[in-house]
């Protein structure tokens, strides 16, 4: 996949089917999207394109009410070039960008740059100053400028009314229910973060564990015990049992959650390297023991139990 980080860099004869939008999470409905657009591009004969906004524009618009993101930008664009997208293109966001108008942003980004033929967007879509933009404003502007715009449902959630959303995903996944936000993504939820020195309590009582530094704009599961993989830089995956949270049975006031993943059957030196966890199912809530050995015992249930949930669980994709 071309990928593009300003709008400066295309080749003027080079023609394409469109979609615009954040992706955070490049979830079902989101690939229901880009599906559609592959399927007019190849019609057409034109590339398939995305166009795509980062930072996410409320970590510039409203930064305390930010959400938190479900893929940071690598993991966004490895997942946009395994949905077959040819080409995406990065817009920068910032305070000038919010200021642009949907009229000067089709000119300069879907008319001058990225040679826009067809567009395709959820019927919710909006861009420019102010969200004054939608799909009836880009049709106006499509038919001045040449081309057309396909505004689709949004993809309903299975045996519920609401739709398919990344805000249903971050809700899923703040309450623990990686299986729900699982389905909606199309694939387990991951995090991505260096494994670093925490105080290797784990190891003193049998249960070494990396901790993974995971930046505080992820969306992090809800404090609680997980069955879940660890893939590995070198291309290997792990079944792991995976506790997040505070830890009350050695501290009462931890300001943040941390998280921590024991690789079952595993020996070996993880520090520094970058770990991608995914987790497949919550086993339990955080809890408070009386001491170290009834949280050894405890621990020994859960790398018990999340080894018998993984062994019939489908393993992660390794791209």
């Amino acid at each position: 996949m071309q990928i593009l980080r300003n709008t400066e860099q295309l080749e003027p004869t080079v023609e394409h089917a469109v979609t615009i939008g954040t992706y955070d999470g490049v979830h079902i409905g989101h690939r229901t999207v880009i599906d559609a657009t592959r399927r007019l591009a190849g019609e057409l004969g034109l590339r398939t394109a995305v166009v795509t906004f980062h930072p996410h524009p409320a970590s510039v618009l409203r930064p305390e009410s930010a959400p938190l993101m479900l893929t940071d930008l690598d993991q966004r664009l490895d997942l946009l070039a395994r949905a077959g997208v040819d080409t995406t293109l990065v817009i920068p966001f910032d305070i000038e960008a919010a200021q642009e108008t949907a009229e000067r942003f089709v000119e300069r980004v879907l008319v001058e740059c990225i040679r826009a033929r067809v567009i395709v967007v959820g019927d919710d879509f909006h861009f420019g100053k102010g969200r004054a933009g939608n799909v009836e404003v880009l049709t106006e502007l499509g038919r001045l400028h040449g081309f057309d715009v396909t505004g689709l449902d949004l993809l309903p959630q299975p045996d519920r009314t609401d739709s398919v959303s990344s805000t249903a995903i971050r809700r899923a996944v703040a309450d623990g229910d990686v299986t729900t936000a699982a389905r909606l993504l199309g694939r387990y939820h991951e995090v991505r973060g260096p494994v670093v020195v925490g105080d290797q309590r784990g190891r003193t009582i049998g249960f070494p564990t990396a901790n993974v530094a995971v930046p505080r704009d992820r969306a992090l599961p809800g404090d609680a015990v997980y069955a879940g993989w660890y893939l590995r830089p070198d291309g290997s995956r792990h079944p792991a049992a995976i506790n997040i949270g505070k830890r009350p049975t050695f501290y009462q006031d931890a300001e943040h959650s941390l998280m921590e993943a024991h690789l079952i059957d595993f020996d070996g030196d993880l520090y520094g390297e970058e770990a991608r966890v995914c987790f497949v199912r919550k086993l339990r809530g955080e809890q408070r023991f009386d001491g170290i050995e009834a949280l050894a015992a405890q621990l020994q249930s859960d790398i018990a139990a999340a080894r018998t949930v993984l062994a019939e669980a489908a393993p992660p994709d390794q791209g």
